[in-house]
Protein backbone atom coordinates (compact mmCIF):
# COMPACT_ATOMS: atom_id res chain seq x y z
CA UNK A 1 0.00 0.00 0.00
CA UNK A 2 2.82 2.35 0.82
CA UNK A 3 4.46 1.54 -2.50
CA UNK A 4 1.22 2.28 -4.30
CA UNK A 5 0.92 5.69 -2.64
CA UNK A 6 4.53 6.50 -3.42
CA UNK A 7 3.92 5.71 -7.08
CA UNK A 8 0.97 8.03 -7.19
CA UNK A 9 3.00 10.92 -5.63
CA UNK A 10 5.87 10.36 -8.05
CA UNK A 11 3.51 10.35 -10.99
CA UNK A 12 1.87 13.59 -9.85
CA UNK A 13 5.26 15.23 -9.41
CA UNK A 14 6.34 14.28 -12.92
CA UNK A 15 3.11 15.63 -14.42
CA UNK A 16 3.55 18.95 -12.55
CA UNK A 17 7.13 19.25 -13.79
CA UNK A 18 6.04 18.63 -17.35
CA UNK A 19 3.27 21.25 -17.05
CA UNK A 20 5.74 23.78 -15.61
CA UNK A 21 8.15 23.17 -18.46
CA UNK A 22 5.39 23.64 -21.01
CA UNK A 23 4.25 26.84 -19.26
CA UNK A 24 7.77 28.30 -19.28
CA UNK A 25 8.23 27.49 -22.92
CA UNK A 26 4.88 29.12 -23.79
CA UNK A 27 5.80 32.28 -21.88
CA UNK A 28 9.09 32.59 -23.79
CA UNK A 29 7.40 32.12 -27.15
CA UNK A 30 4.33 34.37 -26.50
CA UNK A 31 4.31 37.73 -28.29
CA UNK A 32 3.09 39.58 -25.23
CA UNK A 33 4.70 39.56 -21.75
CA UNK A 34 3.12 37.00 -19.42
CA UNK A 35 3.24 36.40 -15.69
CA UNK A 36 6.97 36.67 -15.08
CA UNK A 37 7.48 40.08 -16.76
CA UNK A 38 4.41 41.47 -14.96
CA UNK A 39 5.84 40.25 -11.66
CA UNK A 40 9.16 41.97 -12.44
CA UNK A 41 7.53 45.32 -13.35
CA UNK A 42 7.08 46.60 -9.80
CA UNK A 43 10.78 46.16 -9.17
CA UNK A 44 11.64 48.17 -12.30
CA UNK A 45 9.08 50.95 -11.65
CA UNK A 46 9.71 51.27 -7.95
CA UNK A 47 12.35 54.00 -8.38
CA UNK A 48 9.86 56.03 -10.48
CA UNK A 49 7.21 55.77 -7.80
CA UNK A 50 9.71 56.98 -5.22
CA UNK A 51 10.86 59.86 -7.44
CA UNK A 52 7.35 60.94 -8.40
CA UNK A 53 6.70 63.10 -5.32
CA UNK A 54 9.91 65.07 -5.99
CA UNK A 55 8.94 65.63 -9.64
CA UNK A 56 5.48 66.84 -8.63
CA UNK A 57 6.89 69.14 -5.93
CA UNK A 58 9.13 71.02 -8.39
CA UNK A 59 6.32 72.49 -10.50
CA UNK A 60 4.52 73.48 -7.31
CA UNK A 61 7.52 75.59 -6.28
CA UNK A 62 7.73 77.21 -9.74
CA UNK A 63 4.03 78.03 -9.81
CA UNK A 64 3.98 79.50 -6.29
CA UNK A 65 4.56 83.09 -7.56
CA UNK A 66 1.38 82.75 -9.62
CA UNK A 67 -0.52 83.54 -6.43
CA UNK A 68 1.12 87.00 -6.53
CA UNK A 69 0.71 87.44 -10.30
CA UNK A 70 -1.11 90.60 -11.44
CA UNK A 71 -4.88 90.24 -11.64
CA UNK A 72 -4.78 91.12 -15.34
CA UNK A 73 -2.09 88.58 -16.25
CA UNK A 74 -4.51 86.14 -17.86
CA UNK A 75 -6.71 88.76 -19.53
CA UNK A 76 -6.81 89.00 -23.36
CA UNK A 77 -3.66 90.65 -24.66
CA UNK A 78 -3.93 94.15 -26.10
CA UNK A 79 -1.32 96.40 -27.72
CA UNK A 80 -1.59 100.19 -27.68
CA UNK A 81 0.46 102.68 -29.71
CA UNK A 82 1.72 105.62 -27.64
CA UNK A 83 3.03 108.85 -29.20
CA UNK A 84 5.72 111.22 -27.95
CA UNK A 85 6.96 114.22 -29.95
CA UNK A 86 10.23 114.49 -28.03
CA UNK A 87 13.18 112.07 -27.82
CA UNK A 88 13.27 109.46 -25.08
CA UNK A 89 16.18 111.13 -23.25
CA UNK A 90 14.01 114.10 -22.24
CA UNK A 91 12.03 114.33 -19.01
CA UNK A 92 8.83 113.48 -20.87
CA UNK A 93 10.49 110.66 -22.80
CA UNK A 94 11.82 109.11 -19.61
CA UNK A 95 8.39 109.45 -18.01
CA UNK A 96 6.80 107.72 -21.00
CA UNK A 97 9.29 104.87 -20.73
CA UNK A 98 8.52 104.47 -17.02
CA UNK A 99 4.80 104.39 -17.79
CA UNK A 100 5.29 101.71 -20.45
CA UNK A 101 7.41 99.63 -18.06
CA UNK A 102 4.90 99.82 -15.22
CA UNK A 103 1.86 99.14 -17.41
CA UNK A 104 3.41 96.00 -18.83
CA UNK A 105 4.56 94.82 -15.43
CA UNK A 106 1.36 95.55 -13.52
CA UNK A 107 -0.77 93.94 -16.23
CA UNK A 108 1.36 90.80 -16.18
CA UNK A 109 2.20 91.35 -19.85
CA UNK A 110 -1.42 91.41 -21.00
CA UNK A 111 -0.97 95.06 -22.05
CA UNK A 112 1.86 96.04 -24.38
CA UNK A 113 2.77 99.67 -25.09
CA UNK A 114 4.33 100.42 -28.47
CA UNK A 115 6.07 103.72 -27.67
CA UNK A 116 6.76 105.85 -30.75
CA UNK A 117 8.95 108.83 -29.82
CA UNK A 118 10.72 111.65 -31.61
CA UNK A 119 7.60 112.95 -33.34
CA UNK A 120 7.41 110.09 -35.85
CA UNK A 121 3.61 110.11 -35.60
CA UNK A 122 3.34 113.89 -36.05
CA UNK A 123 2.83 116.95 -33.88
CA UNK A 124 0.75 116.98 -30.72
CA UNK A 125 -2.13 118.61 -32.57
CA UNK A 126 -1.93 116.09 -35.41
CA UNK A 127 -1.94 113.22 -32.94
CA UNK A 128 -4.82 114.67 -30.93
CA UNK A 129 -6.85 115.25 -34.10
CA UNK A 130 -6.37 111.60 -35.01
CA UNK A 131 -7.22 110.35 -31.54
CA UNK A 132 -10.38 112.45 -31.35
CA UNK A 133 -11.38 111.15 -34.78
CA UNK A 134 -10.58 107.63 -33.52
CA UNK A 135 -8.56 106.88 -36.66
CA UNK A 136 -6.85 103.93 -34.96
CA UNK A 137 -3.29 105.17 -35.54
CA UNK A 138 -2.55 106.23 -31.97
CA UNK A 139 -4.19 105.07 -28.74
CA UNK A 140 -2.23 106.95 -26.06
CA UNK A 141 -0.29 110.20 -26.18
CA UNK A 142 1.76 112.40 -23.92
CA UNK A 143 0.63 115.94 -24.57
CA UNK A 144 1.14 119.39 -23.14
CA UNK A 145 -1.85 120.10 -20.94
CA UNK A 146 -2.63 123.28 -22.87
CA UNK A 147 -3.05 121.24 -26.08
CA UNK A 148 -6.57 120.42 -24.93
CA UNK A 149 -7.61 124.07 -24.80
CA UNK A 150 -8.32 124.03 -28.53
CA UNK A 151 -10.65 121.08 -27.97
CA UNK A 152 -12.82 122.55 -25.23
CA UNK A 153 -10.47 121.88 -22.32
CA UNK A 154 -11.29 124.98 -20.30
CA UNK A 155 -9.88 123.53 -17.09
CA UNK A 156 -6.64 122.49 -18.78
CA UNK A 157 -6.29 126.05 -20.03
CA UNK A 158 -5.78 127.24 -16.45
CA UNK A 159 -2.61 125.13 -16.15
CA UNK A 160 -0.88 127.08 -18.92
CA UNK A 161 -1.66 130.58 -17.69
CA UNK A 162 1.62 132.46 -17.17
CA UNK A 163 3.18 132.50 -13.73
CA UNK A 164 0.42 130.40 -12.16
CA UNK A 165 2.77 127.92 -10.48
CA UNK A 166 5.39 129.64 -8.36
CA UNK A 167 7.58 126.53 -8.13
CA UNK A 168 7.57 122.78 -8.72
CA UNK A 169 6.18 121.98 -5.28
CA UNK A 170 3.18 124.15 -6.09
CA UNK A 171 2.51 122.16 -9.27
CA UNK A 172 2.89 118.78 -7.59
CA UNK A 173 0.54 119.85 -4.82
CA UNK A 174 -1.98 120.19 -7.63
CA UNK A 175 -0.99 117.10 -9.65
CA UNK A 176 -1.49 114.80 -6.67
CA UNK A 177 -4.75 116.40 -5.50
CA UNK A 178 -8.43 115.61 -6.05
CA UNK A 179 -8.61 118.76 -8.14
CA UNK A 180 -6.19 117.22 -10.65
CA UNK A 181 -8.47 114.21 -11.04
CA UNK A 182 -11.34 116.56 -11.80
CA UNK A 183 -9.25 118.20 -14.53
CA UNK A 184 -8.22 114.81 -15.98
CA UNK A 185 -11.84 113.72 -16.30
CA UNK A 186 -12.95 116.85 -18.16
CA UNK A 187 -12.42 115.71 -21.81
CA UNK A 188 -14.11 112.35 -21.23
CA UNK A 189 -17.09 113.96 -19.53
CA UNK A 190 -17.36 116.47 -22.36
CA UNK A 191 -17.55 113.64 -24.88
CA UNK A 192 -14.25 114.53 -26.54
CA UNK A 193 -13.34 110.88 -26.97
CA UNK A 194 -10.24 110.84 -24.76
CA UNK A 195 -9.62 110.67 -21.03
CA UNK A 196 -6.68 111.77 -18.90
CA UNK A 197 -4.60 109.17 -17.07
CA UNK A 198 -2.08 111.22 -15.08
CA UNK A 199 -0.16 114.50 -14.89
CA UNK A 200 3.54 115.24 -14.95
CA UNK A 201 5.78 118.17 -15.81
CA UNK A 202 8.74 118.83 -18.07
CA UNK A 203 10.18 121.84 -16.31
CA UNK A 204 9.56 125.56 -16.64
CA UNK A 205 9.30 126.90 -20.17
CA UNK A 206 11.63 129.69 -21.31
CA UNK A 207 12.09 131.81 -24.43
CA UNK A 208 15.10 131.14 -26.65
CA UNK A 209 16.20 133.22 -29.62
CA UNK A 210 18.40 133.28 -32.66
CA UNK A 211 19.34 136.87 -31.71
CA UNK A 212 21.34 138.21 -28.80
CA UNK A 213 19.09 139.67 -26.11
CA UNK A 214 19.57 140.95 -22.59
CA UNK A 215 16.05 141.23 -21.20
CA UNK A 216 12.32 141.44 -21.74
CA UNK A 217 12.50 144.64 -23.77
CA UNK A 218 14.50 142.89 -26.49
CA UNK A 219 11.61 140.55 -27.31
CA UNK A 220 9.49 143.38 -28.66
CA UNK A 221 8.91 143.11 -32.39
CA UNK A 222 10.22 139.55 -32.60
CA UNK A 223 8.38 136.81 -34.43
CA UNK A 224 7.91 134.16 -31.76
CA UNK A 225 6.72 130.67 -32.62
CA UNK A 226 3.46 129.52 -31.01
CA UNK A 227 1.24 126.47 -31.43
CA UNK A 228 -1.86 128.60 -31.95
CA UNK A 229 -3.56 128.38 -28.59
CA UNK A 230 -5.17 131.44 -27.01
CA UNK A 231 -2.93 131.60 -23.95
CA UNK A 232 0.36 131.55 -25.86
CA UNK A 233 -0.95 134.05 -28.40
CA UNK A 234 -1.94 136.43 -25.61
CA UNK A 235 1.33 135.92 -23.75
CA UNK A 236 3.47 136.73 -26.80
CA UNK A 237 1.35 139.74 -27.69
CA UNK A 238 1.68 140.97 -24.12
CA UNK A 239 5.46 140.98 -24.57
CA UNK A 240 5.09 143.17 -27.66
CA UNK A 241 6.07 140.34 -30.00
CA UNK A 242 4.29 138.75 -32.95
CA UNK A 243 2.90 135.20 -32.42
CA UNK A 244 3.72 133.04 -35.44
CA UNK A 245 2.25 129.57 -35.87
CA UNK A 246 4.84 126.95 -36.84
CA UNK A 247 4.56 123.18 -36.49
CA UNK A 248 7.00 121.81 -33.93
CA UNK A 249 8.62 119.53 -36.51
CA UNK A 250 9.42 122.58 -38.66
CA UNK A 251 10.69 124.80 -35.85
CA UNK A 252 14.40 124.04 -36.31
CA UNK A 253 14.38 125.12 -39.95
CA UNK A 254 12.10 128.08 -39.16
CA UNK A 255 14.69 129.39 -36.68
CA UNK A 256 17.52 128.61 -39.08
CA UNK A 257 15.93 130.49 -41.98
CA UNK A 258 14.51 133.41 -39.99
CA UNK A 259 10.86 132.50 -40.41
CA UNK A 260 10.74 133.05 -36.64
CA UNK A 261 13.20 134.78 -34.34
CA UNK A 262 12.39 132.93 -31.14
CA UNK A 263 10.38 130.17 -29.54
CA UNK A 264 9.84 128.70 -26.10
CA UNK A 265 10.39 125.24 -24.62
CA UNK A 266 11.48 123.60 -21.39
CA UNK A 267 15.26 123.39 -21.00
CA UNK A 268 15.54 119.63 -21.61
CA UNK A 269 13.52 119.81 -24.83
CA UNK A 270 15.47 122.85 -26.00
CA UNK A 271 18.72 120.93 -25.86
CA UNK A 272 17.45 117.52 -26.93
CA UNK A 273 15.97 118.93 -30.14
CA UNK A 274 19.28 120.69 -30.97
CA UNK A 275 17.74 124.16 -30.92
CA UNK A 276 20.93 125.73 -29.49
CA UNK A 277 22.49 125.10 -32.91
CA UNK A 278 20.18 127.70 -34.47
CA UNK A 279 19.08 129.75 -31.42
CA UNK A 280 21.90 129.84 -28.89
CA UNK A 281 20.41 132.34 -26.42
CA UNK A 282 17.91 131.29 -23.74
CA UNK A 283 16.40 133.63 -21.17
CA UNK A 284 15.16 131.91 -18.02
CA UNK A 285 11.88 133.71 -17.54
CA UNK A 286 9.97 130.53 -16.54
CA UNK A 287 6.68 131.92 -17.83
CA UNK A 288 4.88 128.58 -17.56
CA UNK A 289 5.54 125.28 -15.86
CA UNK A 290 5.28 122.70 -18.61
CA UNK A 291 2.36 120.65 -17.29
CA UNK A 292 2.03 117.42 -19.23
CA UNK A 293 -0.82 114.95 -19.42
CA UNK A 294 -1.10 111.42 -20.75
CA UNK A 295 -4.41 110.72 -22.48
CA UNK A 296 -6.00 107.57 -23.92
CA UNK A 297 -8.86 107.22 -26.39
CA UNK A 298 -12.17 105.98 -25.04
CA UNK A 299 -12.15 103.18 -27.61
CA UNK A 300 -8.77 101.93 -26.35
CA UNK A 301 -9.95 102.21 -22.75
CA UNK A 302 -13.00 100.10 -23.54
CA UNK A 303 -10.81 97.31 -24.97
CA UNK A 304 -9.39 96.64 -21.51
CA UNK A 305 -10.84 94.57 -18.72
CA UNK A 306 -11.45 96.26 -15.35
CA UNK A 307 -8.26 94.65 -14.02
CA UNK A 308 -6.25 96.05 -16.95
CA UNK A 309 -7.78 99.50 -16.49
CA UNK A 310 -6.81 99.42 -12.84
CA UNK A 311 -3.25 98.37 -13.76
CA UNK A 312 -2.99 101.28 -16.20
CA UNK A 313 -4.19 103.83 -13.64
CA UNK A 314 -1.74 102.52 -11.04
CA UNK A 315 1.06 102.68 -13.62
CA UNK A 316 0.13 106.32 -14.23
CA UNK A 317 0.52 107.14 -10.54
CA UNK A 318 3.96 105.51 -10.48
CA UNK A 319 5.04 107.28 -13.67
CA UNK A 320 3.87 110.62 -12.28
CA UNK A 321 5.85 110.06 -9.09
CA UNK A 322 8.90 109.11 -11.17
CA UNK A 323 8.54 112.34 -13.15
CA UNK A 324 8.46 114.30 -9.91
CA UNK A 325 11.66 112.61 -8.74
CA UNK A 326 13.71 113.20 -11.91
CA UNK A 327 12.50 116.49 -13.36
CA UNK A 328 14.44 119.00 -11.24
CA UNK A 329 17.73 117.06 -11.36
CA UNK A 330 17.42 116.40 -15.09
CA UNK A 331 16.73 120.06 -15.77
CA UNK A 332 19.70 121.21 -13.66
CA UNK A 333 21.95 118.69 -15.41
CA UNK A 334 20.94 119.88 -18.87
CA UNK A 335 21.27 123.56 -17.94
CA UNK A 336 24.84 122.96 -16.81
CA UNK A 337 25.59 121.15 -20.06
CA UNK A 338 24.26 124.11 -22.02
CA UNK A 339 26.47 126.51 -20.11
CA UNK A 340 29.50 124.25 -20.59
CA UNK A 341 28.81 124.10 -24.33
CA UNK A 342 28.76 127.89 -24.67
CA UNK A 343 25.03 128.57 -24.70
CA UNK A 344 24.18 132.15 -23.79
CA UNK A 345 22.06 131.63 -20.65
CA UNK A 346 20.42 134.79 -19.30
CA UNK A 347 19.09 134.79 -15.74
CA UNK A 348 15.99 136.83 -14.87
CA UNK A 349 16.44 138.52 -11.52
CA UNK A 350 13.18 140.49 -11.47
CA UNK A 351 10.12 138.61 -12.70
CA UNK A 352 7.58 141.36 -11.96
CA UNK A 353 7.90 143.15 -15.34
CA UNK A 354 7.13 139.84 -17.04
CA UNK A 355 4.12 139.21 -14.83
CA UNK A 356 2.79 142.71 -15.44
CA UNK A 357 3.23 142.37 -19.21
CA UNK A 358 1.09 139.22 -19.42
CA UNK A 359 -1.51 139.95 -16.73
CA UNK A 360 -4.07 140.78 -19.40
CA UNK A 361 -4.13 137.24 -20.79
CA UNK A 362 -5.06 135.87 -17.37
CA UNK A 363 -7.89 138.35 -17.05
CA UNK A 364 -9.17 137.50 -20.53
CA UNK A 365 -9.13 133.74 -20.02
CA UNK A 366 -10.40 133.50 -16.44
CA UNK A 367 -13.69 135.05 -17.42
CA UNK A 368 -16.44 133.08 -15.65
CA UNK A 369 -17.29 132.57 -12.00
CA UNK A 370 -16.55 128.83 -12.32
CA UNK A 371 -13.10 129.43 -13.84
CA UNK A 372 -12.32 132.11 -11.27
CA UNK A 373 -13.15 129.70 -8.45
CA UNK A 374 -11.04 126.91 -10.01
CA UNK A 375 -8.13 129.24 -10.66
CA UNK A 376 -8.20 130.43 -7.07
CA UNK A 377 -8.08 126.81 -5.94
CA UNK A 378 -4.96 126.36 -8.06
CA UNK A 379 -3.32 129.42 -6.57
CA UNK A 380 -4.20 128.31 -3.04
CA UNK A 381 -2.33 125.00 -3.50
CA UNK A 382 1.02 126.72 -3.23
Amino acid sequence: MKKKMLSVVLAATMIASMLSACGLQSAQQAPAPAAEPVQEAPAEEAPKEEAAPAEEAAPAEEEAPAEDAPAAANDPKVTFVMAEVNPLDTIVGMTDSKFKEEVEKLSGGSIEIDLQAGGVLGSENDILDGMLADNGICDISRISAFSLTSYGGTKSLLLSLPYTFVNRDHFWNFAQSDLAQEFLEEPQKNGAGVRGLFYGEEGFRHFFTAKDIKGIEDLKGMKIRVSNDPVMNGLVEGLGASPTVVAFGELYSALQTGVVDAAEQPIANYKSNAFPEVANTIILDGHTLGAIEVVITDSAWDKMTPAQQEAMMEAGKLAGQYCKEISADKEAEVLQQLKDEGCNVIEVTDIKPWQDAVAKVIEEQVNTDELKALYQQLLDLQ
